[in-house]
């Protein structure tokens, strides 16, 4: 039986640095970076040597059981590629160095390693195809191992061996209090850009339940979830709901846009040696110049201090996006949560999706309301249960047991039963009623009649506020009022196509 990990959660504290401490904290980030890049080139080579090894290839012969485990164990044992190994490895670095022995502790050290060693297992289990190497720029948080030693928290100050951060503390706030007097496990030091400038806070990872807002409650009852690029619909036991991701964000195009094209100018001004030179070319029957391609191969760039300044304009329009993106969707999820904390949904992936809209996923963030909606309906007691696309159907099933397709422009289902629906209300309507793997419709043709007010006012509300959604979407949606469409327009390719297919109902 795997070890218990109690709950915990992370308090975010602002910390007061000096000019003179700033200057510390970056030399000693500096040898954490220098360590950590260490760890994890010493790591894959380790593991690749454990993937050659004659132990791993008939490992992987093996059927799934214990001597398989043990067979990986004894080739990961040869070549010492472990946790443990690794943070052996790095206190020599560390002592070899003697530099980052004095600016780096032992805790430190040893965090530092397995976040290396993790890094190289999601590459050797499929997880993630590569490692980052990282810059100083990229090189952002250090954490300790507990609370004694190393990177500390002690009454209202940050300690690290002799440097000493004061906090900025505000006693009115109760999620920061609460967290301060909570039981801490270990500290965790990082750095943020903002507005050009940076910002150093202390995570505090503590021990226990975070603490509850009076309004963030969560109420017990199953919620079916349709997922959308834009939008989520939901259907709970007595409401429903057809809510955009990241509502009222703002996108920053068009300051986005013309800090590239300055970003742009300034570079070819700076870096003429860089680009091929300018041609002549046309545009229909008019023949205009265009700029020269950058030319192939690694190039030296100067990078002058306008194109920083207007590199450090991008980044801060940028990163207020993703945290207007990230409050306003942790906000659709608590209001989701109210309505129940069992969470049914389709299995979607988000990572196919960023192929061919990858634009619109990064200004609405799907996944990340997906993994924070998971994460908080589990801690709050429920569950949160994903069912298969291609056995269930929902967008093309009907009430009568039918399955049409429908291009994704129709956004209304004219369900053989004669009722019309948003097509995504109806998808998590029908969601409600999936019990593994399978579309229990005798359910849910007995709820339908006592839920459809509810679909119809969530319905309603959408087409109120359809200027808050994306363009896209208001063109394809379609009033509640709207006559139902003959049979004729659309039939069912069931019936047409002789398979004799059936959808695999459950009573």
């Amino acid at each position: 039986m795997g070890k218990s990990t109690p709950p915990s959660f992370i308090t975010t504290i602002p910390l007061v640095v000096t000019s003179q401490s700033e200057s510390e904290l970056l030399s000693r980030f500096q040898a954490g970076r220098q360590l950590y890049n260490a760890c994890l080139n010493e790591a894959m080579v380790r593991m690749r040597l454990v993937q050659e090894s004659s132990h791993y290839q008939s490992a992987k012969k093996l059927p799934k059981g214990k001597a398989r485990t043990k067979a990986f164990s004894e080739a990961r044992r040869q070549y010492r590629y472990s946790e443990y190994e690794l943070q052996a490895y790095a206190t020599v670095v560390a002592n070899t160095s003697k530099w980052i022995a004095q600016k780096v502790d032992s805790n430190t050290q040893q965090k530092l390693a397995t976040r290396a060693f993790q890094a190289t297992e999601k590459v050797m289990f499929g997880r993630a195809k590569k490692v980052r190497f990282k810059v100083p720029s990229r090189f952002r948080s250090m954490e300790g191992k507990t609370n004694k030693q190393g990177i500390r928290w002690t009454g209202e100050h940050l300690l690290w061996g002799k440097l000493k951060l004061n906090a900025l503390i505000r006693p009115n706030n109760p999620v920061m209090m609460h967290g301060i007097n909570s039981s801490i496990k270990y500290v965790r030091i990082l750095w943020k850009e903002i507005n050009g400038k940076r910002r150093w806070y202390a995570q505090l990872i503590n021990k226990g339940e975070p603490y509850q807002k009076a309004a963030n409650f969560v109420n017990p009852g199953v919620v079916g979830l349709d997922l959308n690029i834009s939008n989520v619909a939901y259907v709970a036991d007595s409401n429903a709901g057809l809510l955009p991701f990241a509502e009222k964000v703002p996108t920053f195009e068009r300051e986005i846009s013309s800090l590239q094209r300055k970003m742009q100018r300034s570079q070819r001004q700076s870096n003429p040696d860089n680009y091929e030179p300018d041609f002549l070319g046309r545009k229909g029957r008019k023949a205009i110049l265009k700029k020269g391609k950058p030319k192939k191969g690694r190039s030296s760039w100067n990078k002058s201090k306008r194109y920083q300044a207007l590199a450090r304009q991008k980044r801060e329009l940028e990163r207020r996006k993703a945290e207007y993106c990230k409050s306003q969707n942790r906000r659709l999820v608590n209001d989701i949560l109210r309505n129940g904390n069992q969470i049914k949904t389709e299995k979607v992936s988000v990572k196919g999706w960023q192929k061919n809209w990858g634009k619109a996923i990064g200004a609405k963030s799907p996944g990340f309301f997906q993994s924070e909606l998971k994460r908080k309906a589990e801690k709050a007691g429920g569950s949160f249960y994903q069912f298969s696309t291609t056995k269930t159907a929902l967008s093309q099933t009907h009430l009568t047991g039918e399955r049409i397709k429908k291009s994704l422009s129709e956004r209304v289902h004219y369900d053989k039963s004669g009722v019309v629906m948003h097509r995504d209300l109806m998808s998590a309507f029908l969601s409600r009623h999936v019990y593994d793997d399978v579309l229990s419709l005798q359910d849910a043709q007995s709820e339908y009649l006592g839920m459809e007010t509810a679909l119809l006012r969530a319905w309603q509300q959408y087409q109120q506020s359809a200027n808050r959604v994306s363009a896209s979407e208001s063109r394809c949606s379609h009033s509640p009022v709207e006559p139902i469409r003959s049979d004729s327009a659309h039939s069912s390719q069931i019936a047409s196509s002789g398979t004799g297919e059936k959808l695999d109902i459950r009573f």
